[in-house]
C-alpha cells in the first residue's frame, strides 16, 4: 500500500506503507544510529515524535522480547529507507513490520532519508504527518499548520502509581519522566533498592520513602511543561544526592535558576562526542534531547559545567557540589549506545555514601 510523509513545508514523500495504516501527525527529527532500532522505537522520550532513521536498512534483525526500553512504545510514526520483511536472528520473534501493527503505529518505507536529514539539519525539526489516505497534499498541510504538537507527554509516559525494585543496596528513588529500562537495570545491578514514583511525585511524598538518593530520568518533550517536577527539584535540593539524565538534567538545571532553550533539531543518536573537563577525556555517547541548558543562564546560579558537546559546544552536564548534585544531558544507560559513561552510575553510589558518613558523623560527634 502507498503512504505519503507530507512535512509543514510543503515536501511530500511517497513511500510504501508498513505497520498501521493510521494517520500519525508529530514532529519529525532523525536519528543517527547505526543498530538499536527497538530501543529507539521504544524508548519514551520519542512520545510524540514521527522518527527518520539514517542507517539505510533497519528490521534485519527483527524484534525481541528483552531489548524493549518501555513496557510499550509511544513513537508516532516510523520512517526508515529500506525495512526488512525477513530477518535473521536467532532471538527474533517478529518483524518490524509486525511490532508497528500491534501498537498501531503507521511507519513509511523507500523514502530518502538523507534529503530528509539534510532537510531537517538546515531548517530545524518540522512538523509531519504519515497518511495512507489519497486526500490532497494542500489540504493535510493546511491540517499540520492548524495542529497544536501535544505538550502532556510526561504525564503519558510516565507510572501512574509508585511501584519497588527490591535490592540489599542503598534505596534510590526513581523519578519516572519516561525512563528507560536500562536505568534500572544499572542500578539494580549495583544492588539498589529502588522505588520508582510518579512524574508528579512531591517532595514530601520522596521524604516519606526514606531515600539514600534521588534519580531523575529522562523523558519526552520541553522540560517547561512540568513546572511542578520543579518546584519539587527545588524543595528537596541538596536534602539527598541527586542525579539527572537528560531531561533530569534539564529539570535540576531549571530548579537551580538555569535557562533551557529548544534546539534547532537535538541530539539523537548512539554516536555523539562529549568531553568531560575534569579529567580531559572524550566519551562516545547515547542521545536523545530536542532542549539544551542555556549557557549565559549558568553565570548566577552554584551550577557548574562539567561536560560539554563536542559537535555544538552545548552543555552535556551539570553539578552543584554544595547540593551533592549532578547531572547529564546524554545516556549513560546506553541502549542503544556505548557503554563508556556507565562510571557515572558509580559516581552516584559514591555520592551516596559519603551523604550517609557525613550524616552519620554528624548525629554521633
Amino acid at each position: 500500500m502507498k503512504a505519503r510523509l507530507i512535512l509543514e513545508d510543503g515536501t511530500v514523500c511517497v513511500g510504501k506503507a508498513m505497520g498501521a495504516t493510521s494517520e500519525a501527525i508529530g514532529e519529525v527529527v532523525f536519528n543517527t544510529g547505526l543498530t538499536g532500532y527497538q530501543e529507539v522505537l521504544s524508548d519514551p522520550s520519542y512520545c510524540g515524535q514521527i522518527v527518520v532513521m539514517t542507517y539505510p536498512l533497519i528490521g534485519n534483525y527483527g524484534i525481541n522480547r528483552d531489548d524493549f526500553e518501555a513496557v510499550r512504545p509511544f513513537i508516532h510514526g516510523f520512517v526508515v529507507r529500506e525495512h526488512c520483511d525477513l530477518p535473521s536472528n536467532w532471538r527474533s520473534t517478529q518483524t518490524l513490520d509486525d511490532l508497528l501493527k500491534s501498537y498501531e503505529i503507521p511507519g513509511i518505507s523507500g523514502v530518502d532519508t538523507r534529503m530528509l536529514t539534510r532537510k531537517i539539519r538546515h531548517h530545524g525539526t518540522l512538523r509531519g504527518i504519515i497518511t495512507t489516505s489519497s486526500e490532497p497534499a494542500e489540504n493535510l498541510i493546511e491540517k499540520l499548520n492548524k495542529t497544536t504538537l501535544m505538550t502532556d507527554q510526561v504525564s503519558r509516559v510516565s507510572t501512574k502509581s509508585m511501584f519497588s525494585s527490591p535490592g540489599n543496596g542503598d534505596r534510590v528513588v526513581l523519578v519516572d519522566f519516561g525512563s528507560k529500562h536500562g536505568i534500572m537495570r544499572d542500578l539494580s545491578k549495583r544492588g539498589c533498592d529502588i522505588m520508582v514514583v510518579p512524574h508528579n511525585v512531591t517532595a514530601d511524598e520522596i521524604r516519606r520513602l526514606q531515600p539514600d538518593g534521588i534519580l531523575l530520568s529522562n523523558g519526552p518533550g520541553d522540560p517547561k511543561d512540568v513546572p511542578y517536577a520543579i518546584d519539587m527539584i527545588k524543595d528537596i535540593l541538596g536534602e539527598y544526592p541527586l542525579f539527572g539524565i537528560c531531561l533530569g538534567h534539564q529539570l535540576f538545571a531549571l530548579a537551580s535558576g538555569a535557562d533551557t532553550e529548544k534546539m534547532k533539531f537535538g541530539h539523537r543518536g548512539g554516536n555523539h562526542p562529549v568531553k568531560e573537563f575534569h579529567t580531559g577525556r572524550t566519551y562516545i555517547t547515547s542521545q536523545n534531547h530536542g532542549y539544551a541548558v542555556k549557557e549565559d543562564s549558568i553565570a548566577g546560579t552554584d551550577l557548574e559545567v562539567t561536560h560539554i558537546a563536542l559537535n555544538d559546544g552545548t552543555i552535556e552536564g551539570l553539578s552543584n557540589e554544595s547540593k551533592q548534585a549532578f547531572s547529564v544531558q546524554y545516556h549513560p544507560e546506553a541502549a542503544p549506545g556505548p557503554y563508556d559513561s556507565g562510571y557515572l552510575f558509580d559516581q552516584f553510589l559514591a555520592l551516596m555514601k559519603q551523604s550517609k558518613e557525613e550524616k552519620w558523623y554528624a548525629k554521633n560527634r
